[in-house]
């Protein structure tokens, strides 16, 4: 079973992910922000993370660097998933080592793709 991190401090956004992965049979691991998220990472080197970027604390930029860059985590192409739409968020997100990214509300078939996409590459 693939095992997906989801890093989001929005429950509802959260309950999307959970039933749109759920109904495809996937693994859910949960982090509410950065920083549980790096942690959970490490813990159960997920098959993918799906990373939120505006959050308490650690925001996902920087989650996706320090997963991206780690010695056990560098390997997990990591999909930064937010409302924050502008081509300069994008080309950061790349920059921080995200394999893809996708803006708010996430569509369920565009969401498997990409997941597909990332885990093949």
């Amino acid at each position: 079973m693939v095992k997906v991190l989801v890093v989001d401090d929005s429950p509802s956004e959260m309950a999307r992910f959970r039933e749109i992965l759920g109904k495809n049979d996937f693994e859910i691991i949960e982090a509410s922000n950065g920083e549980q998220g790096c942690q959970l990472a490490e813990e159960h080197l997920p098959d993918v993370v799906l990373m939120d970027v505006v959050m308490p604390e650690m925001n996902g930029f920087q989650a996706t660097r320090k997963i991206t860059r780690g010695k056990q985590t560098s390997h997990i192409p990591v999909v930064i998933i937010s409302t924050k739409n502008q081509e300069t968020d994008r080309v950061w997100g790349k920059r921080q080592g995200a394999k893809d990214y996708l803006t708010k509300p996430v569509d369920e078939k565009e969401l498997m793709q990409v997941i597909q996409s990332v885990m093949t590459a």
